[in-house]
């Protein structure tokens, strides 16, 4: 693996051993549950971990409760809460996640590389709400549905965080339709095509 230097971002040799790890059940597991594209398994760096580190890197206020929405393989989750456990102890780490195979690889992974976060098996829409400070969510679903999630389990002043593709332009004029907010975007170090969204003052329009 690679350092962070792409996003200025410094963590400990125990860090990297973590994500290594991590990588290292990520391809193992792949291949049975279709936790990502087995195409992008050579590029696992670049696509998946340096991407949701990103997204640790724009959070502005680290602390509180942090929630990643229909996490799958881990990503941004798991990643953002491996960095957290050295550089941000206090943030709590919650993980939603439908599938009960992928459900049981994050608690796999989390066990494995020692780092504390609960893991609820329920429907995003399902699930009590969360009293986030900080939400999270990698293809899951488009802007409006994401801040139909955010509603349900974001507090008053959280943020959400949503890295986005080449059509997200498209995403925010559909989801002005149905919501107030305020948004930053950052571009994406991974694809430049890309962006990370930061939403807040979320209200139904």
């Amino acid at each position: 693996m690679n350092d962070f230097s792409l996003i200025d971002l410094v963590v400990s040799r125990e860090t990297m051993e973590r994500l290594e790890h991590y990588d290292a059940l990520l391809k193992k597991w792949t291949p049975v549950i279709n936790l990502v594209s087995k195409s992008t398994l050579d590029h696992s760096w670049s696509r998946h971990f340096l991407d949701s580190a990103q997204v640790y890197k724009s959070v502005d206020n680290l602390n509180g409760h942090w929630v990643d929405l229909g996490s799958g393989g881990g990503f941004p989750g798991v990643v953002c809460a491996i960095i957290a456990a050295e550089l941000a102890p206090k943030i709590r780490f919650t993980l939603i996640e439908a599938d009960q195979r992928k459900s049981t690889f994050l608690r796999t992974v989390l066990r494995d590389v020692d780092v504390n976060a609960q893991v609820l098996s329920e429907r995003v829409e399902n699930a009590g709400p969360q009293a986030a400070n900080i939400l999270t969510a990698r293809a899951l679903s488009s802007l409006k549905n994401l801040l139909e999630f955010s509603d349900r389990h974001l507090v008053a002043g959280g943020s959400a965080i949503f890295p986005k593709g080449a059509n997200f332009r498209s995403e925010l004029e559909e989801a002005k339709k149905s919501w107030a907010f305020s948004h930053v975007e950052y571009p994406s170090v991974t694809d430049e095509n890309a962006v990370i969204i930061k939403v807040g003052d979320i209200v139904r329009g």
